[in-house]
Formats: C-alpha cells, structure tokens, sequence
C-alpha cells in the first residue's frame, strides 16, 4: 500500500495529464523525479517537506555521483528535479494542503547554454543535399524536411505529426499545436512552400501525415506513413555529414539556425519567443550570443575612428 505523498504525487500527475494536458515524456519525467524525492526522503508526509529537507536534497543532487562516468549531475537536471518538487508544491497548495511553499524553492545558477547554429554557408550546402545524395520522391521529401524545418524553426516533434490537412499551402502561414498543446502561427518561406508543393503532387498514397516512409518494408507508425522524430533527426544527420559539416547537427540546429537568422536580421526578441513557442522569454535569452557579431560590427566600425582621422 502507497504512502500518502506517493498517492499525492500520482493524483497530481494525473491532474497535469487531464487537466494541464501536459504531454506523455513530461508526465513520465515528472513521476521519475518526483518518486526519486519520496524515496530519498523516505515518503514524507506533506508537512514534513521543509526549507531544511530540500536544502538536504539539494547538497544530494549535487553531490552524488550518476551514470557511468561516475560525475555529478548537471546544473540543469538538478534544476529540472527541483522544477518538478515546485510544481507538484503547487499542486498541494492549490488543494489547501499544508507543505512548503513553492516559492521558497530557487533553481541553481548555471552557465549560459551556448547554441550551436549553422552559418549562411553550411545551411545552403545542407539545403541542397537531398537532391544530390538522394532521388525521386525520397529527396523531394527531404529536401522539404530540411526547408521547413528552417523556415519555421519547429521542434522535430512538432514536424512528424503534421498531418496534410493542417497545411494550407495557399496560404504561407499554417497553426502548430507545442509544448503543452499550446498553439502558435508558423510561415512558410517561397521556398519551403514550392519544395512542399511539389512532393504532395508527386504523392500518391493515402496516409494523412505530411511526411512518409515510402518504404514498404518499415513496420509500425511508419508502415502506415508517418516519420518517426528519430528518422527525421537521422536523415538531417546524414545530410549534414553528406555536405561535409563537421558539427554535430540535429534538427534542433535547424531550429537554432531559424532563431539566428531572425535576429542577426533585425527581429526582436519577444517576436522570435511567439515564433519558437517559447512560454518564457529566459528560454529565448539563450540566443543573446547573436549580438555578439553585431558588437562586432560596432566595434570596427566606430574603434579607433579618431586615431584613423
């Protein structure tokens, strides 16, 4: 039989998958890191979790060695186990029963994330891979995963559940459901939308995702059509290695390179947070390096002017 702060726990990542609606890998991280604090904490009734037990928790996570190579873990998974304590303390508190107060618990600092993007040059010779390495519908296919995954900056996620009917190709813009089944507007570029254009001509099967296996030898989701995120992340792979791109490029540097190039054009900030889905503003601040290259610019444009005149 469960202890209280055990059933707790499962009622509250119930409430976050019927009531929040939050996907099925945060509902299963939330019960990893959760259940991991009940049995560190050897089951704690709710009003035993103090400032004091989680500071405890906190010197624990920082302290004890995980995994093979037997370091500590990362600043950002600690977090992300202290993410998860806060919320489920929302949770009792919005059910009026006494814990600590979620706001007592602060994240640990941690350094800047540094992303990686693809420059001008290696995007185009990325782009124009498909039709090289691959042929017939299979490089149509791909050549557009590759467009629109720049061109809209989605999560790969978001791109293999698109089905046909959600694009409307003549319009430019299309709704995506994100994290947290929120929606948001995405564009097309001229180019994503032509490249898309001409494959679902050329398509001839029944399936409603908008991008497909054409192998008949797959089995499961992608014998009936859909990619799976782990095809799309391993033919951006092969691309990249293809057009002799020596960083490690996943389809989420598709989606840096889509931040990037917003920026170094001129976008604000809180336009490129509504065009990534981010839900907070410190998520897109990962991208502030950009301006580096513009002080860049500043620097030899006006340093030293007076010396030169």
């Amino acid at each position: 039989m469960g202890t209280q702060i055990d059933k707790l726990i499962t009622d509250f990542l119930e409430y976050l998958e019927v009531e929040r609606g939050r996907s099925e890998l945060t509902i299963r991280n939330y019960d990893f890191y959760l259940r991991r604090f009940a049995r560190w904490a050897k089951h704690p009734s709710p009003e035993k979790i103090t400032d004091d037990l989680v500071h405890k928790y906190r010197l624990w996570l920082n302290r004890t060695p995980e995994g093979r190579e037997a370091e500590t873990l990362k600043k950002s998974t600690q977090n992300y186990h202290l993410i998860a304590l806060r919320s489920f303390l929302k949770y009792l508190a919005r059910k009026d029963i006494i814990s600590l107060a979620p706001d007592k618990i602060e994240l640990a600092r941690q350094e800047q994330r540094q992303v990686e993007f693809l420059e001008v040059e290696e995007l185009d010779r990325l782009l124009i891979q498909p039709m090289l390495q691959s042929e017939g519908l299979v490089a149509l296919r791909d050549k557009a995963i590759l467009e629109l995954l720049f061109s809209t900056g989605l999560r790969v996620s978001e791109l293999s559940k698109l089905k046909i009917e959600s694009i409307n190709l003549k319009r430019d813009e299309f709704t995506v459901r994100g994290k947290g089944s929120k929606l948001r507007v995405v564009f097309l570029s001229s180019t994503a939308k032509e490249t898309l254009k001409e494959y679902l001509g050329k398509r001839r099967d029944a399936s409603p995702f908008l991008f497909v296996g054409h192998d008949r030898a797959k089995s499961g989701r992608e014998a009936s059509g859909g990619l799976t995120p782990r095809s799309i992340q391993r033919l951006v792979e092969r691309y990249a290695k293809s057009a002799g791109i020596t960083k490690h490029i996943t389809p989420h540097t598709l989606r840096h390179t889509f931040a990037t190039d917003l920026l170094l054009g001129g976008a604000d900030i809180r336009s490129v947070q509504s065009l990534l889905g981010h839900a907070s503003i410190t998520t897109t601040q990962i991208y502030t390096h950009i301006t580096n290259k513009q002080m860049k610019d500043v620097h030899q444009k006006f340093h030293g002017k007076s010396r030169r005149a």
